[in-house]
C-alpha cells in the first residue's frame, strides 16, 4: 500500500488514494525509520505515507541536539520527537487530537525516549517556552477541519490556524530559539508568508529537496 501511493505522488486529495489511505489506516500499523519502529494508530497522520516527517528527520540529522530543549508542535506519531530524543534533545511533543497524544505515549515508551506529552492547540496550554527548537509541520489546506483527524490537514477557510500560531509566536517574546517550518509546493507559501509577515516574522529557506513529485521546503521563522 505504501508503495503505491508514493508511485502515484502522494497526491492525498486524489479521490481513489484517499479511498485506499482510508482503509489502509483503518486499524493500528507499525512502522519503522531510522531505527525507530512506531505504532500509528487510527485518525493519526501516518509518516510513512507522506514525505514532510521524513524530510524534516533527514535535516535535523544534520544538526547537534544534545542537551537542546525541543519542542514539536502538532507531533502526530511521535516520530520527530523520539527521533530528537534519541538525539540528546529534551522533547516536549504537543497536540490536540487526544488519539495521537495516547500514541506518542505508547511509541516513546516502546523506544525508550524520554518524551514529555502535553495536550495543547498550538501554544495554550505551555507555559515554559524557554526551547533552543519549535519544530512545525503544519496543517495547511484552507478548509474548516471536522474533527480531531482532519486537524492535522486542514489549517481553516481562512488560514486560521497560521493567524493564532504566529499571533502567539510573537507574543512569547522568544530568545535564542530556532523555529522551523516543514512546508510543500501544494500549499500557498506566499499566503503563509504573508500571515507571518503581519507579525513581524519572516521566512528564510534552509532546504529544498523534491522527493518524487513534490518539492519541500524547511524554513527558518525569523523575527523581523
Amino acid at each position: 500500500m505504501i508503495s503505491l501511493l508514493q508511485k502515484k505522488g502522494l497526491k492525498f486529495f486524489h479521490p481513489i488514494l484517499k479511498r485506499l489511505a482510508r482503509i489502509y489506516l483503518s486499524r493500528p500499523r507499525n512502522y519503522t525509520y531510522q531505527g525507530i519502529t512506531i505504532k500509528v494508530l487510527p485518525g493519526v497522520f501516518h509518516p510513512g505515507l507522506f514525505f514532510s516527517t521524513k524530510v524534516f528527520i533527514e535535516y535535523l540529522a544534520t544538526i547537534n541536539l544534545t542537551n537542546k530543549k525541543v519542542l514539536e508542535l502538532g507531533a502526530g506519531s511521535g516520530l520527530i520527537s523520539i527521533f530528537c530524543s534519541k538525539q540528546g534533545a529534551q522533547v516536549t511533543a504537543s497536540d490536540i487530537n487526544t488519539v495521537a497524544l495516547e500514541g506518542i505515549q505508547e511509541n516513546a515508551s516502546l523506544n525508550a525516549a524520554n518524551v514529555r506529552v502535553i495536550f495543547s492547540d498550538l501554544f495554550d496550554n505551555l507555559e515554559e517556552m524557554d526551547f533552543n527548537y519549535i519544530l512545525i509541520n503544519p496543517p495547511y489546506y484552507p478548509r474548516k477541519p471536522k474533527n480531531e483527524e482532519e486537524q492535522a490537514w486542514f489549517c481553516g477557510e481562512d488560514f486560521e490556524y497560521f493567524y493564532k500560531l504566529f499571533k502567539q509566536l510573537k507574543n512569547k517574546h522568544l530568545i535564542d530559539c530556532t523555529i522551523l517550518m516543514i512546508l510543500s509546493e501544494d500549499c500557498d507559501i506566499e499566503k503563509i508568508k504573508m500571515i507571518s509577515s503581519q507579525n513581524q516574522f519572516s521566512f528564510q529557506k534552509i532546504l529544498t529537496k523534491r522527493v518524487n513529485s513534490e518539492q519541500n521546503y524547511i524554513f527558518s521563522i525569523i523575527p523581523i
